[in-house]
Formats: structure tokens, C-alpha cells, sequence
């Protein structure tokens, strides 16, 4: 990876661990599925007029229906759950237990494709459970029955993205990248403006809740998803997913710093069980020699 693209890693990872601070933000003033439906709406509209300055040609409409199931299930539900989860968790646990999307999306290939996750996935998922049992279990705040709902939502979160990216890659085939993010954010606008009406906050946000839903779309969306389908062309998918194991990194930096969010033993051991079980996951089998040819040693 050149020096630029790994710049580029780094600001992508930046601009996801910043999400949950502000998620964590605008959530309790706005309520999850409006703020949810500005995110996605913002960073349709940049998406969008970035198109339209550089001239880009995008055909939304011809590709309306695969764009509406994309946007329901990569970004309107994950990003509600996640909204929903830190009503009650702080914004550190919650990009932790965001990072075990790759065991998600390890499960969702088994079920669809029936592709069989192997030794090392296995163990790679065994390993990420036990992480997520570190993390929410070992900690000196009390386990309540609205904590493990909010943990429920933010694990459950991760499955939808683990079954989004499967669609994504299909949906997504022979789009360019600009139509993908820009017909994803859209498609996710249009799924939750009927929920946006019914749950829209009764007072108006405080400037904080206002600053962070215009860094939660423009940062985090519409500019990240231009970072991150830059790496995939330029790099490819296998290295861009190591920003897995950036994204929890920065946004346990951000909680500690601007919200002050406690940092627990538990909650580092958690973070290195998950991203452990994650590398597993991502561990990529080495190919088996020709027959007749003998390895090198």
C-alpha cells in the first residue's frame, strides 16, 4: 500500500470512528430514525451535487429497486440500530461491537452462499464471541436488561451490514462507485422518511446535536463512502477491510476525548479478543501447490 493510500485508510478510519461520537450526540436530542433519515438524506444531497459538478452520469433510476433494498439494509437499518444502542452505551463500546461485522459477514456468506467458514473462521468467530463476552460482561457498569438490548441492537447492527455487504457486492456489479454510495444513501432516505415523519423530535436540537448530524453526513457518509470506494479500486477489498481494525481504534480515541468516556480493562482486553477473532476471519487460505511442484525452503 502506497504512502497515499494509506493516508487515505487512515482518514477513512478518522471519519468512521467519528460517527459513533456524533451518533452518540444527536441520538438523545433527535431520536435515532430522524437522525438516521438526516444522515442519509445530507449525504444523498452531497453525494448527489458532487455528481453533478464533475459531471458524473449516475442512472439512479434505472436501478431503483436493487438501490432501495441496498439503502434498507446497508444503511437505514444498521445506522438506526446503532442510534438505538447508544441511547444507552457510551460511543467507545459501541464502535467495538461494530467491529465484529466480519463474523457476521462470515455467517451471512454461510447461510446465502453456503460457503463453509473453514478452521481459522471458525475459531476467528469463537474468539470474536468471546470478545464481545469480555467487553459487556466483564466491566464494572451494572449489566442491565436495557444494556443488553442496546448491545443486542448494535450486534444486530453488524449482521445487517454483514448481509448488506453480500448484496452490495452483487447489486453493485458493474456500477461505478459514485452511482453505488450516492444510490445507497438515497434508497436509504426514501425507506425511512414515512418513520422520519412519525418519530420527528417535537423541539428544536441543540447546536451540538446540529453540528454533529452535518459531520455524521457529510464526514462520515458522503465523503467517507468516496474514501472507501477509492481504496477498493485502488488497493482492492482485502486490504480496505483492515480498517476494521482501525475504525474501533479511533472511535474509542473520540469518546475518551470530547465525551469523556471511561476506559475500562475490559474494554481494551475486548477490543484485542474482537480484532484477534477478526483477523481470523479475514485470514486469507494459502493457495495449495501445483502437483509435482516441490516449496521452496
Amino acid at each position: 500500500m502506497s504512502r497515499k493510500d494509506f493516508t487515505v485508510l487512515l482518514l477513512l478510519a478518522f471519519a468512521w470512528g467519528a460517527s459513533f461520537l456524533f451518533m452518540r450526540i444527536a441520538s438523545p436530542e433527535l431520536g435515532p430514525v430522524f437522525t438516521t433519515e438526516l444522515r442519509v438524506a445530507l449525504a444523498a444531497a452531497a453525494l448527489l451535487l458532487y455528481a453533478k459538478i464533475t459531471r458524473k452520469q449516475l442512472a439512479l433510476l434505472r436501478h431503483w429497486k436493487p438501490f432501495l433494498l441496498l439503502g434498507a439494509l446497508n444503511a437505514a437499518l444498521p445506522f438506526t440500530l446503532i442510534c438505538m444502542a447508544e441511547l444507552e452505551l457510551n460511543a467507545s463500546l459501541a464502535a467495538i461491537l461494530n467491529a465484529t461485522t466480519p463474523m457476521f459477514a462470515a455467517l451471512a456468506a454461510w447461510g446465502i452462499k453456503n460457503e463453509r467458514p473453514g478452521l481459522s473462521k471458525t475459531i476467528g468467530l469463537i474468539i470474536g464471541l468471546a470478545g464481545v463476552a469480555v467487553l459487556v460482561g466483564w466491566s464494572p457498569v451494572p449489566l442491565t436488561g436495557t444494556t443488553l438490548l442496546s448491545v443486542l441492537y448494535s450486534l444486530g447492527a453488524a449482521l445487517a451490514y454483514g448481509f448488506g455487504g453480500l448484496y452490495a457486492a452483487r447489486a453493485g456489479r458493474g456500477l461505478a462507485p459514485l452511482t453505488l454510495a450516492a444510490g445507497q444513501q438515497l434508497g436509504a432516505a426514501i425507506v425511512l422518511l414515512p418513520l422520519a415523519v412519525i418519530f420527528a423530535p417535537k423541539q428544536l436540537p441543540s447546536a451540538a446535536a446540529v453540528y454533529s448530524v452535518l459531520g455524521l453526513s457529510l464526514i462520515c457518509t458522503a465523503v467517507a463512502y468516496l474514501l472507501y470506494f477509492y481504496l477498493i479500486q485502488s488497493v482492492g477489498a482485502v486490504k480496505t477491510v483492515s480498517v476494521t481494525f482501525l475504525v474501533p481504534v479511533f472511535g474509542l480515541m473520540w469518546g475518551a476525548l470530547f465525551l469523556n468516556e471511561p476506559i475500562y480493562v475490559n474494554t481494551l482486553a475486548g477490543l484485542v479478543i474482537i480484532l484477534l477473532g477478526v483477523l481470523l476471519i479475514n485470514r486469507r487460505p494459502r493457495p495449495a501447490a501445483a502437483p509435482g511442484v516441490e516449496k521452496q525452503v
